[in-house]
């Protein structure tokens, strides 16, 4: 137990000593170092952007070229993010509501995102699989073909089927478990390269509440 709190406070305080708004932000830098899905230049959505951490992290690595859109539920703060940083508050289900411009299409989708927790293993696993599903669902209308998603998830029975369900959208997809993460936390990032559109989705927005429901064939 000593040990997964040392690797909570050297991220912590180490997130404190280069400026960034929390330790994820050494998430998204383990996972572009290795994956390389951001690029200079590029235009990227970041979906639970809140605090900001990884608005911060992909605002340098896409420069002053490149544009990040982040969205969240709750107000994210723009005090010192560059001009190349714009934040919606809203439901990232309702994008263009939210203020998002409708003529954009993104190089790469990322998402830390993650509904409430409940403390069950499995509940938590669900609920962070809908979140996925909606990533996904966003990806035909938003994303460019040959993009790059990056998405959380809380590992469970469904992670098989979710990497399935993403291998039919894109050319490459593995997961990755940056250092950053705790070492007692079940999440892992399903990283994909090279969107291709793949399999049809419904209209409706995935319930990220209540978990996905049973796919149905093809999904």
């Amino acid at each position: 137990m000593a040990k997964q709190h040392d690797t909570h406070d050297f991220w912590f305080n180490q997130a404190k000593r280069d400026g960034y708004r929390s330790r994820a932000a050494y998430k998204l830098i383990q996972i572009d170092d290795r994956r390389r899905v951001l690029r200079k230049g590029d235009c990227v959505l970041d979906l639970g952007c809140m605090p900001g951490s990884w608005l911060q992290v992909a605002g340098d690595r896409v420069g002053p070229k490149g544009q990040v859109w982040g969205i969240d539920l709750k107000q994210t703060n723009s005090h010192n993010l560059p001009e190349h940083v714009h934040i919606l508050t809203g439901d990232a289900a309702h994008l263009e509501e939210a203020g998002l411009p409708g003529d954009l299409r993104f190089d790469a989708i990322i998402s830390d995102m993650m509904p409430n927790t409940t403390g069950t293993r499995d509940t938590d696993h669900f609920r962070s699989m809908g979140v996925c599903e909606l990533a996904l669902w966003l990806c035909p209308r938003w994303l460019k073909p040959g993009g790059n998603l990056v998405m959380k998830v809380l590992e469970g029975a469904e992670m098989p089927r979710l990497l399935k369900d993403t291998k039919l959208r894109f050319a490459k997809v593995k997961p990755f478990k940056p250092e950053a993460s705790r070492s007692d936390s079940t999440e892992i990032f399903v990283v994909a390269h090279g969107y291709t559109g793949g399999a049809a989705h419904n209209d409706d927005a995935p319930d990220v509440a209540a978990g996905p429901p049973p796919a149905p064939e093809g999904w």
